[in-house]
């Protein structure tokens, strides 16, 4: 089999490219397409015998692109527009004009190429933008599935549901294929190796919004489905992530955490664990559960991903139980208790699905330096 010429479109670190090297599938990456300079300094540090282009999408002409004679298009457009926290602008956001050009220089190409896949967030499946997607696409003669799918559904205990479109410039329809229908997961008879998970939509709390002006005081009366038990998290929540915690088929934290490195600059220092101590969602390297992180995380705290309570033997429910009546200096030393850290950028890697050859950016040290990702067990 001739190696796949493969063009990657907002290639960003290079996470399809890892992907595509992972997958054995004979190819070469012809062009990457990023505009971020902290990306592409990580992308050429990973990849540095891939052509990279500092410029936007809207900045190769399509002559560029048909010199470029790809077979496949790799790409992640910007999720902002369609994001369930985000204004979901969709068609009308300026940040998917780049996405918009990609659909008017397709049909042009003398050579169309022969796959296309296509990562997003949730929301995008029910988007105009997808809509335009999908009618380019099937002008152009490709078949096409479409998947919601989350690194729990490969047993890795993150939840970050996206979406992800295949499509094949062939007559014959894809084995998998389920026309008009979003899968929820890999079709067995084409994925029985992985680990497969029926993903909730609603099961995920990212991105939940919480009003902030909270207190400690728990004698406010709800009803017994919806009571707060503690840590603003009704009995539901709390048998939810339970239920979680006892998913088998997902690995617990503790297999993507460092084990010897020196992680005190990620504790939670007194003055935003105090603040911000109901809102955070907490794990142990125990659990098979965490929150999508984004790219606010360690600069903000509500709603950007988990916090990792280092201090198994204490009970998270006595600490919050005991607050009510305490004074500030009382409450942070009881907070203090739990050993609440943020994850490390390597353990974030980890749980990313990067191995552990992939360098990444280390912004948390006083200068940018390139780390290695450790070892997922």
């Amino acid at each position: 089999m001739e190696p796949l010429r493969v063009l990657e479109l907002y290639s960003g670190i290079g996470g399809m490219h890892q992907a595509l090297r992972e997958s054995c599938i004979p190819a070469q990456v012809v062009a990457a397409v990023d505009v971020n300079n902290i990306a592409n300094e990580v992308y050429n540090y990973n990849f540095p015998h891939t052509q990279l282009l500092a410029k936007t999408i809207e900045g190769i002409t399509l002559e560029e692109f048909e010199r470029l004679s790809f077979d496949m298009i790799l790409m992640s457009p910007p999720c902002q527009p369609f994001t369930r926290i985000g204004l979901q602008g969709d068609v009308t956001d300026p940040r998917t004009n780049s996405f918009m050009y990609i659909l008017d220089i397709l049909p042009r190409l003398q050579k169309l190429p022969k796959y296309i896949l296509l990562e997003n967030v949730k929301g995008f499946e029910i988007s105009s933008t997808r809509d335009l997607l999908i009618q380019t696409i099937e002008s152009c003669g490709f078949q096409y599935q479409e998947f919601l799918l989350s690194p729990t559904s490969l047993g890795i205990p993150n939840s970050r549901l996206r979406y992800f479109l295949i499509a094949k410039l062939q007559s014959e329809p894809l084995p998998f294929q389920a026309p008009g229908q979003v899968l929820m997961e890999f079709p067995k008879n084409e994925y029985e190796h992985t680990q497969k998970r029926a993903i909730d939509a609603e099961n995920t709390i990212e991105g939940k919004k919480i009003e902030p002006n909270v207190s400690f005081d728990s004698s406010k009366q709800c009803s017994e489905k919806e009571a707060i038990l503690f840590k603003l998290e009704t009995a539901g929540e709390i048998e939810r992530k339970h239920q979680q915690d006892s998913d088998l088929s997902v690995q617990m934290l503790k297999d993507f955490l460092e084990d010897d490195a020196d992680t005190s600059q990620y504790f939670l220092p007194p003055k935003p664990l105090l603040r911000y101590a109901l809102l955070l969602d907490i794990v142990k390297p125990t659990c098979r559960r965490s929150m999508c992180f984004t790219k606010g995380y360690g600069r903000y705290i509500e709603g950007t991903g988990s916090v990792l309570q280092t201090a198994e033997d204490v009970q998270i429910e006595n600490i919050y139980k005991s607050l009510t009546s305490l004074s500030q200096e009382e409450k942070i030393k009881k907070l203090l208790m739990l050993k609440l850290r943020y994850f490390t950028p390597k353990e974030i890697a980890n749980l990313h699905g990067f191995p552990p050859e992939f360098g990444m950016w280390d912004t948390c040290g006083p200068q940018l330096s390139f780390i290695k990702c450790p070892k997922i067990h």
